[in-house]
């Protein structure tokens, strides 16, 4: 076995090192499809154009913002918002003229431009998955972290957790009865990553989209997973694949969570399938359509990215309840 590291820090080089997969040119979607990528971000900016109005928006902040695809679509259909975009590369060269662009570090740390946000929705789609945490695993009823072989990914058992990692896990995804072998992905730093983004917003609205569990459906096995070239592949922090776990978004501080299918319906997106007849009288028109609503049934699909979670905070803090409002 090779050069071992503990998860985080492995994962951490793997995707936004200098060598690292958020780096390269094919970008996110090259190899996995997101809400925020072809027909999906066209339906996904309209319902997002009525929230930010719905919110008192004038300012939408897409952070991880691959190559700018949702901000395009934005733009396209809400070209009297400010936007945003925020990612580790520099501005994409297809990125619309009028829409800003801040590069990040990458993983949990924000660009320091980023602050004092005012009537704005930060809205962060499949950012916190990529967060690196810590992974753990059950050893004679205790946690200890998982270490990997940056090579290879061949695990083997490191140290104990840190105390503040042992206590988050205690607190949300604790060892006490699970079998040895069992894993745990430690959320501290999501949790953190997304107070660190809260305290950029003076007035506005942070949306957090993410696959997600709760302290009722932590899986045995943990979650987390590597994709390249559009297929699941072994998890391997070598910079080859993207590297993702779910979210803990039960965590979180935020006002409420539901579910992307409960939130897009509330927005008016409703994957109706258009009348058939219209193939007659209006072809283009049809084919039009039925494009759309398959995109929508997509993003509704309750086992699919319907079932995506919606974290929403409303700031300063007022007691307001969520988007599906």
């Amino acid at each position: 076995m090779g050069d071992l590291l503990p998860w985080r820090l492995a994962w951490q080089v793997a995707l936004y090192g200098s060598d690292g997969f958020y780096r390269r040119a094919s970008g996110p979607a090259g190899h996995f499809t997101t809400s925020t990528h072809g027909p999906h971000a066209a339906v996904l900016a309209e319902a997002l154009g009525r929230l930010a109005d719905r919110e008192g928006a004038r300012h939408v902040v897409d952070v991880g913002a691959g190559r700018g695809e949702l901000l395009t679509a934005l733009h396209a259909a809400r070209p009297d918002l400010h936007l945003t975009g925020v990612d580790v590369v520099a501005r994409p060269e297809r990125l619309p003229g009028g829409v800003a662009w801040l590069v990040s570090p990458g993983g949990s740390d924000l660009p320091a431009e980023l602050r004092d946000l005012t009537d704005v929705l930060v809205v962060a789609n499949e950012w916190l998955d990529v967060v690196p945490c810590t992974v753990a695993t059950v050893r004679g009823g205790r946690l200890v972290e998982v270490d990997v072989d940056v090579a290879t990914g061949a695990e083997a058992p490191g140290g104990p957790l840190d105390p503040d990692d042992e206590a988050w896990a205690a607190a949300h995804w604790p060892a006490d009865g699970l079998p040895d072998g069992a894993r745990v992905e430690v959320g501290l730093t999501r949790d953190r990553a997304h107070a660190d983004l809260l305290s950029r917003v003076r007035r506005g609205t942070v949306l957090v989209v993410d696959y997600a569990h709760d302290r009722v459906t932590r899986p045995l096995p943990g979650t987390l997973t590597a994709y390249r070239d559009g297929g699941i592949v072994d998890p391997v922090p070598d910079g080859s694949c993207d590297l993702t776990a779910h979210v803990a978004l039960d965590t979180l501080d935020t006002d409420r969570v539901v579910t992307q299918r409960e939130a897009l319906r509330a927005l008016g997106v409703t994957g109706t399938v258009p009348d058939h007849s219209l193939a007659r009288t209006d072809p283009l028109g049809y084919l039009g359509a039925l494009s759309r609503s398959s995109a929508e049934a997509s993003l509704l699909a309750p086992r699919g990215l319907g079932g995506f979670g919606w974290a929403l905070t409303r700031l300063p803090r007022s007691g307001a309840t969520g988007a599906a409002d």
